[in-house]
């Protein structure tokens, strides 16, 4: 194991200076892509994570704990600033927008009350000058950085982060590298067979489909493994009695359904705190061997470790301080988020109290399972795709790749897996009706600056910062915003109605919202409209003349619509170019497409996620194999 030769070949470090110390070490350790549901503490009898579940035994364990996001960039960002994606503007994967200068990596402030930080390694903040961001946090950030390097009796923060249970190794890349770099590195007896677990009800369970699962238990496993290297050396170092270690995952399960997916799957995590005798009174849940179902997410972890080590929590974070002197009251509920996830275009917004996790579809015509390259490659998601061509699938497992509704609520007490959607059920009408209501009171709170399309925020940041830019009134009208994006996803005559009128406002957002809510429309519906849409093909807003251009190419099967397409497809801007070319992967007619997306693909100067599209588009074809000479 990398890491464990790594700590092997770290220098020798002295063994007796934390033991009087006021302040407590810290020790993060942050595993990838994981859900709780596939870990033994959690309810799991067919896992095997002795490790974990030994650390949970003798510590607080979170039944409650969520991420922020659905995929790492965007969580880590929550992580690390303390702030919320949808104020930073930083929800989208793989962006660099820059945030104003006084958010700082929350390291920044334990160095500046003596702490000694290290990160072993992983970054992918999510912000612009990333370089610069990273050496402000932390004293080191490499594959060598560890507690080792402090000085005499100073105290520690260090994060070690495991890679092994990440998507990459529990579906994108091939089996025979899975098979080297996960199966062969574990003990045969420590390895979980393809019939040793019992299947997630939105699978099939079939054979080919239980090789690829087995692939996250055996991941997860290896995890645990490593886990165990580093707490022995924290062992051998004589630390465990001044030390307290956080543990949790930086979002859901890397599998398709779970990360990139704003439910219960996508968001929830496994997470516990152990607590050495020495600093039990920072605990409010008692000793060691408890469970809590205090509701948390990443925006609480920055305050929580600026107070424990006895900094002042600044006043841009509203994160609570989850232990200590200084505790925040409980939560009652939590807004949760995810956006685009690499070429994969969504804005989904969810709020969860713990018994229930509602979830409003911004996007809704886009499925559970959108296309995204990073997972399109992976032998599952084809598999999935093979089963559902096939007719093999049943109604739940088939409904990943079919429209989402514009409303999820789910009961994840009863319903862990999340197989019956509620929003519907007469039974469950307060219930929905109150978590609509708390996430409009967040969105309009927070003043959502990602209810903006992306290329909007990144004409922002050429000037400005978007968390500066949504608390701007004059430029950015949020509440008349939120009025044209609540009604997006919902269907029907009324809706569509409203949304026409939308397109003659003088606020483009609230063209914008009209538009897209317009998408998910039916087709009968939208022909009543088609003079309306087809004259939006013209608006001076580039993401509205986009969308008018998609629609009335797939339901009015306009000329000029297919040219408008092709020719965004082929734009400078690439907020631009994957608007349109996302739009594509979800229409019936592609042919006419095929040579410019060939052209977008083989041109200079296109990002990752435009090249990404582009192969999705050719692949959903079968014009371009998925293995790995096409990841890009």
């Amino acid at each position: 194991m990398k890491l464990y030769k790594n700590l092997l070949l770290a220098p020798l470090f002295f063994n007796s200076v934390t033991y009087a110390q006021q302040k407590p070490n810290i020790l993060w350790i942050t595993i990838e892509d994981t859900s709780p549901q596939f870990i033994g503490c959690y309810g799991n009898s067919d896992s095997m994570t002795p490790v974990i579940d030994k650390l949970a035994n003798e510590g607080v364990r979170f039944t409650n704990a969520f991420s922020t996001g659905t995929v790492s960039a965007p969580s880590r960002s929550s992580i690390i600033t303390g702030v919320k994606t949808y104020k930073t503007g930083t929800g989208n994967h793989r962006s660099e927008y820059p945030v104003p200068g006084f958010i700082k990596g929350f390291p920044y402030y334990l160095k500046n009350i003596g702490y000694y930080t290290s990160n072993n390694a992983k970054t992918d903040y999510n912000v612009a000058n990333p370089v610069e961001f990273t050496n402000e946090a932390w004293n080191e950030s490499s594959n060598n950085a560890g507690w080792w390097n402090r000085k005499p009796g100073q105290p520690f923060f260090v994060v070690f982060n495991f890679m092994n249970s990440h998507q990459s190794r529990t579906m994108t890349e091939t089996y025979s590298w899975y098979e080297k770099n996960v199966l062969e590195k574990l003990p045969e007896n420590e390895r979980i067979g393809v019939n040793d677990f019992k299947m997630p009800p939105f699978y099939r369970d079939s054979p080919e489909m239980r090789k690829q699962v087995a692939r996250v238990y055996n991941s997860v496993k290896l995890t645990d493994n490593e886990i165990g290297a580093l707490l022995k050396r924290v062992d051998d170092d004589h630390l465990r009695d001044s030390t307290i270690i956080f543990f949790f995952a930086d979002h859901g399960e890397g599998i398709p359904r779970g990360k990139t997916n704003g439910i219960n799957l996508g968001y929830r995590v496994p997470f516990v705190i152990w607590i050495p005798e020495m600093y039990k009174d920072l605990s409010p849940w008692g000793a060691g061997g408890v469970v809590t179902d205090d509701l948390i997410d990443f925006e609480d972890l920055a305050p929580t470790l600026i107070s424990l080590a006895g900094g002042k929590v600044p006043d841009y974070m509203a994160g609570k301080i989850l232990m200590g002197k200084n505790r925040s009251k409980p939560a009652d509920h939590l807004v949760l988020s995810t956006d685009r996830s690499d070429n994969g275009i969504d804005l989904v917004r969810s709020v969860t109290d713990g018994k229930y996790i509602y979830s409003r579809n911004f996007m809704p015509f886009m499925p559970q399972a959108r296309y995204i390259r990073y997972m399109e490659i992976g032998e599952i998601k084809q598999q999935m795709r093979k089963d559902v061509a096939g007719n093999k699938l049943d109604s739940l497992q088939k409904s990943l790749f079919e429209d989402r509704p514009a409303e999820y609520l789910f009961d994840i007490e009863n319903d862990i897996w999340e197989t019956k959607n509620l929003a519907n059920d007469p039974a469950y009408k307060k219930v929905l009706e109150k978590m609509r209501g708390k996430l409009q009171m967040e969105i309009l709170r927070s003043r959502d600056v990602l209810l903006l399309p992306e290329y909007e925020v990144g004409l922002i940041s050429k000037t400005t910062t978007p968390y500066e830019f949504r608390l701007d009134k004059r430029k950015y009208k949020v509440e008349n915003v939120y009025d044209a994006a609540s009604l997006s996803g919902f269907r029907g005559e009324e809706v569509a109605a409203n949304q026409i009128r939308m397109l003659g406002s003088s606020d483009r957002f609230v063209r914008y919202w009209g538009i897209v809510g317009l998408r998910s429309q039916s087709q009968n519906i939208l022909k009543s409209y088609s003079k309306e849409i087809v004259k939006a093909m013209s608006d001076s807003y580039p993401p509205v003349a986009v969308t008018a251009s998609a629609i009335s190419f797939m339901a009015f099967e306009n000329a000029s619509a297919e040219e408008n397409l092709k020719r965004y497809a082929e734009s400078d801007n690439m907020d631009l170019a994957l608007m349109a070319i996302n739009y594509l992967l979800y229409v019936d007619q592609k042919l006419p497409f095929i040579s410019t997306i060939q052209n977008v693909y083989k041109m200079d100067g296109r990002s990752y996620n435009v090249k990404a599209a582009c192969l999705d588009f050719l692949g959903s074809l079968s014009l371009v194999p998925n293995n790995p000479d096409y990841r890009e």
